[in-house]
């Protein structure tokens, strides 16, 4: 089979994104349209959850606030971030429509007053919070910046490595720009990066783990989790724990290997592959972790609490959402795709309190992209452009922002600022 048919799918979604900075500047600073709405285990194992549970139960919580929560976070546990903010004003970077922006997930770098993007030919660009552009570098060949490359963005202390969907993979002093070493791998990517120490890890669309020196971009081990044709449009996970890498597959497998040896320790399935239907249409949310467990959910009613060490089932309960969980302490937070936001029990993965965020919005549609847990409140976006902002000790929606129709990223956070990325433009909450 070809390569060309193989990564067919994934080329088809994945294109043509744009960073235009000829109009890329912060817009003047408007304010904002809040949207105003008038608004023990209960559910048998196979039921999607479309019902409050517990709704009057307040959470109050008492953990450690966190700060750069999205700088190479080797568990995905965002946890608590130490963010409260008033979201009174918004402002947009501007640039060219991302194509087919509801299949990528774009990431972007948050480094001190500074963040890093790309344009559609591939170009990296480190510009500031007053839309001051501080560098720009491109180090793809002239047919490369015609299949208008996606990147891939991680760093380590002063270098910003980068992964795309056309198989290249370099490294760049994050400070200037400058390239530090280029290669080419023998398939597209598709994943999360994570750093650790002086190595980097990503898989390729031939669900292949490859461990990389971040020295100069040498190969020092892979491993093949699962060869098949199903191909995820969404990116695969990678987590780090205690010197042990974990990660899932396209038909959802999650596998520990040995960081240093690439050695497999276990692995465990949490689909029935051979049922090609399922597989295909499967939605994973990204891996999360603490000391003890991995959880996971998708869009098949499942959530899961994987044990790190055996890879065991801890538990299964039925919820049906595939955006990323976050652990606080002893409690699981979580939304479905319902819109229903849930905080589990870690130990038994009973739900606690289920309440109702879309309320009279459930009739538009709306399907949950992310969201992230700040000091007072949870951020969750849409596939619609609403940012919802809910209370954290009730679980009830207290302002729904319009920021546009068409489908916003996850909330970054970086200090006092929100950011969201759409289809052509960065937006900025302050």
């Amino acid at each position: 089979m070809s390569n060309i048919f193989k990564y067919f799918i994934l080329l088809i979604l994945l294109n043509n994104c744009s960073l235009d900075t000829k109009s890329g500047i912060w817009t003047e600073k408007k304010n904002i349209k809040i949207e105003k709405d008038n608004i023990s285990k209960i559910f048998s194992k196979d039921e999607v959850l479309e019902k409050e549970f517990n709704p009057n139960l307040k959470i109050k919580l008492t953990s450690r606030l966190k700060n750069n929560s999205f700088v190479n976070n080797l568990t995905n546990n965002n946890g608590r971030i130490n963010y409260n903010g008033d979201l009174k004003k918004i402002s947009k970077f501007k640039f060219s429509k991302i194509k087919n922006f509801k299949y990528y997930e774009p990431n972007m770098i948050l480094e001190s007053d500074n963040l890093i993007f790309f344009n559609k030919n591939g170009s990296v660009v480190k510009f500031d919070l007053d839309s001051k552009i501080i560098w720009k570098k491109n180090y793809y060949k002239k047919e490369e910046k015609k299949l208008n490359p996606i990147l891939t963005f991680t760093q380590n202390s002063d270098t910003l490595i980068v992964t795309d969907n056309i198989s290249k993979y370099y490294a760049l002093n994050i400070k200037n720009g400058d390239l530090l070493w280029s290669k080419y791998n023998s398939s597209p990517f598709n994943s999360q990066i994570k750093v650790y120490k002086d190595k980097f890890f990503v898989i390729d669309l031939d669900n292949t783990l490859r461990c990389i020196s971040i020295k100069d971009g040498v190969e020092l081990w892979s491993i093949s989790a699962n060869d098949t044709f199903i191909k995820s449009p969404k990116k695969l996970s990678i987590i780090v724990v205690d010197n042990v890498l974990y990660f899932n597959n396209s038909t959802g497998d999650i596998s520990a290997v040995d960081i240093n040896t690439g050695s497999m320790l276990w692995q465990r399935p949490t689909q029935n592959s051979s049922i090609y239907e399922n597989t295909f249409s499967l939605k994973m949310s990204n891996l999360v972790a603490n000391n003890e467990m991995i959880v996971f959910s998708n869009n098949k009613n499942e959530f899961y609490s994987i044990d790190l060490k055996t890879g065991s089932l801890k538990w299964k309960q039925s919820i049906n959402s595939s955006v990323q969980p976050s652990i606080i302490n002893n409690l699981i937070f979580t939304v479905s795709n319902e819109g229903f936001f849930i905080i589990l029990d870690t130990k038994t993965g009973n739900v606690l309190r289920v309440t109702d965020l879309f309320g009279n919005y459930r009739k538009k549609n709306f399907i949950p992209i992310g969201f992230v847990v700040g000091s007072k409140n949870i951020y969750l976006t849409t596939n619609k452009g609403r940012l919802f902002v809910a209370d954290i000790e009730t679980g009830k929606t207290k302002s729904i922002i319009k920021i546009d129709n068409n489908q916003i990223s996850r909330p970054f956070i970086l200090e006092k600022n929100l950011f969201l990325i759409k289809e052509d433009a960065i937006i900025k909450l302050d």
